[in-house]
């Protein structure tokens, strides 16, 4: 009976230790992460993704930043079909025009619910409220079947084939062994976002800790309090507080500070901002929503962040590629498009007359690279958010949404292709991940002659990474644009 016993316990020991096996584990379901793992799902992957909130889409979601910035004229792709759906649960595009700083604002719970629809339609199984613990790639004879041991907060252990870092930080792509970019930097500004609405009553809250209404001070300088206000009202009437002149923003060294301590600093900014705004401005009704995050407090789940770690690449981006594509080959290996400034917050931090060049640096739209995406020291890790392999000023550029989601969209698919066909995604050529992504309506280049939807669009996308066409780019105040043919009358 007892060797009974002994045996049955290392049986549900053994059976306990066993790792559960997927094609692709995406770990963060951030705005990158979830497009990643709904691209591969779709392509045929078995995928996992690890999150840490209760919600998938990252910046857009779980941190409060529903307000697109950039690609109206550029909707494909995985970033299409998630407008289009917002669109049909609002009533069409012109009601997502609510405030003035997109042309597409929603509920954070609205695009949550639609981006879960999404990941569970393509089959995507998540493990929400986790992370991981560690990560460890094990070797193999062939080279090919190596696999990654991910050790979960839940105590549980999965094995995947290809690793895709879609943290909000890169920390996986750090733990991996991922080399980091070294290049001159300073931490853009962050902010701890928060959805307030009117309520029919007074609900000033208490001084927050550590509260300097100097913070505030020139907060409506240039626009008035209505305009500041405007700035981020969603479609529901709720409003989004991401104010950057003298509002939420916040200079923190966050990647060396325990995340509790980021997290607190950062939320005091904004529990400054609302009382300020309740108590000097006289909004005394405006709060904090209490229908839209399942929080404790009522704000999102974490920070958004501007910048993550970045990683050393098989292709870099930079301005430069940005402005002069044809002086480089990228463009011939582009997978994802952007067509918004080079836009840097740095008003609160020490160097801020030092870095202003940066606030609304001038360029084309542009594209992003394959090769941005793998890393050049570690096999079958992807990269999938703001950790690409960026130069720090492009990054104002590329960390905006619709960039992420198409950035996304390439590993999925990139993932996928190397699942299926056996190679490490470093030997997947760029031209094998445009096809899928042209199959699925993604833009490679931003060219605004066709829409994914019009005759030769393919076509046309086709021969332009294949350099028979050329595009000209120019930057139009926040309009930054390419055409192969400008219309006469632009």
């Amino acid at each position: 009976m007892i060797q009974k016993l002994i045996i049955t316990g290392l049986l549900v020991f053994a059976l306990g230790c066993t790792a559960r096996q997927y094609d692709v584990v995406v770990v963060g379901g951030g705005t990158g992460g979830t497009a990643a793992a709904i691209e591969a799902a779709r392509d045929g992957a078995r995928v996992l993704v690890v999150e840490e909130s209760p919600w998938l889409g990252g910046m857009l979601t779980s941190a409060g930043v529903s307000a697109f910035d950039g690609n109206y004229r550029l909707r494909g792709g995985i970033f299409g079909e998630f407008a289009d759906s917002l669109a049909a649960r609002y009533g069409g595009y012109e009601v997502l025009k609510s405030g003035w700083v997109s042309n597409i604002l929603f509920n954070p719970a609205v695009g949550a619910d639609i981006l879960a629809n999404m990941a569970r339609e393509a089959g995507v199984e998540v493990r929400f409220r986790n992370s991981v613990q560690s990560v460890r790639r094990l070797p193999a004879a062939s080279g090919i079947d190596g696999t990654w041991r991910i050790n979960l907060d839940d105590g549980s252990r999965v094995k995947a084939r290809i690793l895709i870092d879609g943290t909000e930080l890169g920390d996986v792509a750090l733990a991996a062994g991922a080399e980091e970019l070294k290049d001159s930097r300073a931490l853009q500004d962050m902010t701890y976002v928060a959805t307030v609405k009117y309520y029919d009553h007074d609900v000033t809250i208490q001084e927050p800790e550590d509260y300097d209404p100097a913070h505030y001070a020139d907060c409506c300088a240039t626009w008035s309090a209505e305009m500041m206000l405007s700035y981020g009202k969603l479609p529901d009437g709720h409003i989004m507080l991401n104010w950057p002149q003298s509002g939420n923003d916040i200079y923190l060294e966050y990647l060396d500070m325990p995340r509790g301590e980021v997290y607190r600093q950062a939320k005091n900014r904004t529990l400054g901002y609302v009382y300020y705004l309740q108590t000097v401005l006289g909004y005394r009704n405006l709060g904090i929503a209490d229908d839209v995050y399942p929080s404790p407090d009522g704000l999102p789940f974490y920070p958004y962040y501007r910048e993550s770690r970045r990683f050393a690449g098989r292709d870099t981006m930079t301005v430069e590629a940005a402005k002069s594509p044809y002086d480089y080959d990228l463009y011939t290996r582009a997978v994802a498009v952007g067509d918004y400034p080079v836009d840097h917050h740095h008003n609160q931090h020490p160097l801020r007359e030092e870095l202003s060049h940066l606030w609304w640096g001038k360029i084309p739209s542009f594209s992003v690279p394959l090769g941005a995406l793998v890393p050049v020291n570690v096999e079958d890790l992807l990269l999938c958010d703001k950790n690409i392999s960026t130069s720090w000023e492009i990054n104002g550029g590329t960390r905006l949404q619709p960039v992420v989601l198409g950035i996304g969209q390439a590993a999925g698919a990139l993932a996928a292709i190397a699942v299926k066909t056996r190679r490490h995604p470093s030997e997947v050529p760029a031209a094998e991940v445009q096809a899928v992504l042209l199959d699925h309506g993604c833009y490679l280049l931003p060219f605004l002659d066709l829409k994914p939807d019009q005759p030769g669009f393919r076509e046309l996308q086709e021969k332009g990474v294949r350099g028979e066409v050329k595009g000209r780019g120019r930057s139009i105040g926040w309009a930054n644009e390419t055409w192969v043919n400008i219309p006469e009358n632009e």
